[in-house]
C-alpha cells in the first residue's frame, strides 16, 4: 500500500469530524462558483471595453484552466484528507511551506470580505431606491460589518446549511442577475441602442486608437508602458478561488471522482458569465463612466429605465446582495477550514483549534472577524468609498498569487516524487503535461505578481508611491506573519507539532 511521506501534514480522522456525502458534486461546484464568480467583477472587466477580451483570454487560458486542472488532480489525489492547499503543498515540500500556502489563502480572504460586502452594500442601496448610499461611507461600512457577522453565524450551523444557502444564493443572486444583464444587454444591442464600447473615449489611448481622425475601439491593450497592462493583475484575481473548496472534498460521497467533475463544471460557468456579463455592462455604460464598486447596478438602472421596468432595479439589487452574501459564506467555510487543520497540527495557538458541535472552526472565525471589522471600518473613515474599495482589492493580489506559485510548484514536484500516488483525474501527458500546464500557470501568476506592484494607468490611484507602498506593505506584513510564528515556536523550544525539541 502506498504511504505518504513522514514530513507531510498528518490529520487524524477523529480530529476533525467529517461525514461523507454531506456535500454533492453540484453543491461543491456551486460553492466554488460562489467563491469565484462575484458579479462585482463585471464592471471592473467592462471598464476595459473591448480590450476585455485580451484580459479574459489571458486569465482563462493561463490562469483559470491551469488552476482548475491542477486543483482537480490534487483534489482527486488527496480527496480523503482535509487541509486543501496545506495538504498539497505540505506533502510536496514540508509542513512549514504548506502552512505558508494555506495562511496566504486565508489572509487574502480577510481583505476580500470588505470588498465583496462593499459591492453588496451598493446593490442594497439600489434595492432601497437610494443609489446615493453606494457612496456613503458610513452606510457601506456598517452594512459590511453587520452582514459579515450574520454570515459568520450562519456558517456556525454547519456544512449542510452552508451548501444550501450558498447554492440558492449563487443561483438567485449571481446566475439570475447574470442572465438578466446578459439577456437585456443582448436586447439592448439587437434593438439598435447605442453600444458604448463601440464609441471609446478618444482621449484614452488604452481603449481607443485614432484612425482617419475617428476613435476606434482597441481589441489589444495599448502597451506604451508596463502601467498600461498592470490592470491585468486585478483581472486575474477575479478568476481566483477555484481551489478554495478543496477542503470540502472529503465530504463528498466519492471525492476522487466527484471533485474533478465539480471543478470543470465550475470553470465553464465562471468563464461564460464573466465574459458575456462584462460585455453587456460595457455595451450600456461607457468605460470612463463605470463605477468599479456599483457599475453593475448602474447598468441595471439604465437598462430597466430604458425599457420602463424600473421596478426590476429594486429586485435585482436584492438578488445581487443575496449573491454577494453567498460568496462570503463560501469563503468563510473554505480557507478557514484549511487553516483549522494547521491549528489541529499545533502550528497555531490552541484557541484557534476550537470548533463547535458541527465541526466548524469557531476560534478562527471569531479571530478573523475582528480583523474584517477593522478593515471594513476604512469605508467609514476614508472620504472616497471607491478609493477604499480599490485599496482593499489591491491588498489581496500579492498574497493570493504567492499561494498559487506554491501550489503549482507542489503539483510539479509531486508528479516526480510520488508518481504512483493514486489520482482519479490526471492532466493529460503525464509528467510533461503537468510541467506544461502547471509551468504555464506558474509563469502567468509570476507575471501578474510583478504587475501587482505597478500602478495601473486605467484607475485614479492617486500617488503611485502610496499605491506601491500599500501593496508592498500589505504583502510583506501578511507573508511575514508565518515566519514570526515559526520564530516564536523555535524560541519556545517547540517544533511545529507543539512538542518540545529534543
Amino acid at each position: 500500500m502506498f504511504k505518504f511521506k513522514d514530513e507531510g501534514p498528518k490529520v487524524k480522522k477523529d480530529e476533525i469530524p467529517v461525514k461523507q456525502g454531506t456535500i454533492t458534486t453540484f453543491g461543491i461546484s456551486m460553492m466554488t462558483c460562489a467563491c469565484v464568480l462575484s458579479l462585482r467583477g463585471l464592471p471592473v472587466i467592462a471598464k476595459e471595453e473591448l480590450t476585455m477580451f485580451f484580459y479574459i483570454g489571458f486569465s482563462t487560458l493561463l490562469f483559470l484552466i491551469p488552476v482548475s486542472l491542477v486543483s482537480a488532480e490534487l483534489g482527486g489525489a488527496f480527496g480523503g484528507r482535509a487541509g486543501g492547499v496545506y495538504t498539497w503543498v505540505g506533502e510536496a515540500f514540508n509542513k512549514k511551506t504548506g502552512f505558508i500556502a494555506i495562511w496566504l489563502e486565508w489572509a487574502q480572504t480577510i481583505v476580500l470580505y470588505p470588498t465583496v460586502l462593499g459591492f453588496a452594500s451598493g446593490a442594497f442601496g439600489y434595492a432601497l431606491g437610494r443609489p446615493d448610499l453606494a457612496s456613503n461611507g458610513m452606510f457601506v461600512g456598517l452594512f459590511s460589518i453587520f452582514i459579515y457577522w450574520v454570515a459568520t453565524f450562519i456558517v456556525f450551523r454547519g456544512s449542510a446549511v452552508i451548501q444550501k444557502v450558498t447554492s440558492y444564493g449563487f443561483l438567485l443572486g449571481t446566475v439570475i442577475p447574470g442572465l438578466l444583464i446578459i439577456g437585456f444587454g443582448v436586447t439592448w444591442m439587437v434593438m439598435g441602442e447605442d453600444i458604448a464600447f463601440l464609441h471609446p473615449d478618444p482621449s484614452d489611448a488604452t481603449v481607443s486608437k485614432i484612425i482617419d481622425g475617428k476613435a476606434e475601439p482597441r481589441v489589444f491593450p495599448y502597451f506604451k508602458s508596463i502601467t498600461d497592462v498592470a490592470f491585468l493583475a486585478g483581472i486575474v484575481l477575479l478568476f481566483s478561488g477555484v481551489e478554495s473548496q478543496a477542503v470540502h472534498a472529503n465530504e463528498l460521497k466519492n471525492p476522487a471522482k466527484q471533485f474533478p467533475q465539480a471543478m470543470l463544471l465550475a470553470a465553464l460557468i465562471i468563464f461564460s458569465i464573466f465574459t458575456l456579463g462584462a460585455l453587456s455592462v460595457g455595451a450600456v455604460i461607457p468605460g470612463q463612466q463605470i463605477n468599479v464598486q456599483s457599475g453593475l447596478m448602474q447598468a441595471f438602472y439604465k437598462i430597466f429605465n430604458k425599457f420602463h421596468l424600473g421596478w426590476l432595479t429594486y429586485i435585482s439589487g436584492l438578488l445581487v446582495t443575496f449573491g454577494a452574501i453567498a460568496s462570503v459564506l463560501s469563503w468563510l467555510s473554505g480557507p478557514s477550514k484549511g487553516l483549522l487543520v494547521t491549528a489541529k497540527d499545533r502550528i497555531l495557538p490552541d484557541m484557534m483549534s476550537k470548533t463547535n458541535n458541527k465541526g466548524i472552526q469557531t476560534g478562527i472565525l471569531y479571530f478573523q472577524g475582528s480583523f474584517v471589522t477593522i478593515l471594513a471600518s476604512l469605508y467609514i473613515f476614508l472620504e472616497d468609498v471607491n478609493v477604499a474599495f480599490f485599496l482593499l482589492t489591491v491588498l489581496t493580489v500579492g498574497l493570493y498569487l504567492i499561494m498559487y506559485m506554491l501550489m503549482y510548484a507542489a503539483a510539479i514536484r509531486l508528479k516526480y516524487t510520488q508518481p504512483n500516488l493514486p489520482r482519479s483525474y490526471k492532466i493529460p501527458g503525464g509528467k510533461t503535461g503537468m510541467v506544461v500546464v502547471a509551468g504555464a500557470g506558474f509563469l502567468a501568476v509570476l507575471f501578474a505578481f510583478i504587475l501587482a506592484f505597478v500602478p495601473p494607468s486605467q484607475l485614479p490611484i492617486g500617488s503611485p508611491a502610496s499605491y506601491v507602498g500599500m501593496v508592498i506593505g500589505g504583502t510583506a506584513f501578511f507573508t511575514g506573519l508565518p515566519f514570526l510564528i515559526f520564530y516564536v515556536k523555535r524560541k519556545r523550544g517547540t517544533d511545529l507539532s507543539g512538542k518540545p525539541n529534543v
